[in-house]
């Protein structure tokens, strides 16, 4: 009897567990979910932090890969699908955006690496020109996708052709964790998980 009850309590256990809502990282008030399918593949949310210009915030950015990473080389080598999703946290008109961007693209990549991704940057350039002004709680996803390519969304709506080369997508990701990050705070949080 005993043994019977200790088991209906751990299958009662296991059910609540079940039942629980999926856990949502909150940083300054954004909640980013813990996991995300990208390619059919269940994804973790590495780490994430707040974009900061000039005393505001200006966007959450959450990278997920396979599994957690804490330096850049095993984020910018990581196997499989990844992701980033950022949410706006104030409106942006998309030319500054897109500026900031791609100023950053540049500054983080070598010669070589600028023609070989000419007709990316070109159409990632582009792109900008069509999304207009980014509004507070816009949400844009950035997915590497084997097999497709670098895939961008913004609110769930395609903002360009899936762009080829993993590589491209290593220089989307240079923007926040290259060698000149667009914001020299947010990369460290995109590494320790430690905010502010």
């Amino acid at each position: 009897m005993k043994r019977f009850t200790s088991s209906l309590l751990a299958a009662a256990i296991l059910g609540l567990a079940a039942q629980a809502p999926v856990h949502a990282e909150e940083i300054a008030g954004v909640k980013l979910e813990d996991t995300a399918k990208v390619g059919g593949k269940d994804l973790v949310l590495s780490n994430a932090g707040v974009r900061i210009k000039v005393l505001f915030k200006v966007y959450v950015l959450g990278i997920y890969l396979n599994e957690k990473k804490s330096t850049v080389a095993e984020i910018l080598d990581a196997p499989g699908p990844r992701r980033f999703k950022l949410v706006m946290m104030r409106d942006v008109s998309g030319e500054e955006f897109g500026s900031s961007f791609m100023g950053s693209i540049n500054k983080n990549l070598e010669k070589d690496e600028k023609t070989k991704f000419v007709n990316q940057l070109l159409k990632f350039g582009e792109m900008f020109e069509t999304v207009g002004n980014l509004k507070k709680g816009d949400v844009i996803t950035g997915d590497w996708v084997p097999g497709t390519g670098t895939v961008l969304h913004l609110n769930g709506k395609a903002l360009v052709e899936p762009l080829a080369d993993n590589q491209f997508y290593n220089a989307l990701l240079k923007i926040w964790l290259g060698d000149k990050p667009v914001d020299t705070s947010l990369k460290p949080e995109l590494l320790t998980g430690k905010h502010g």
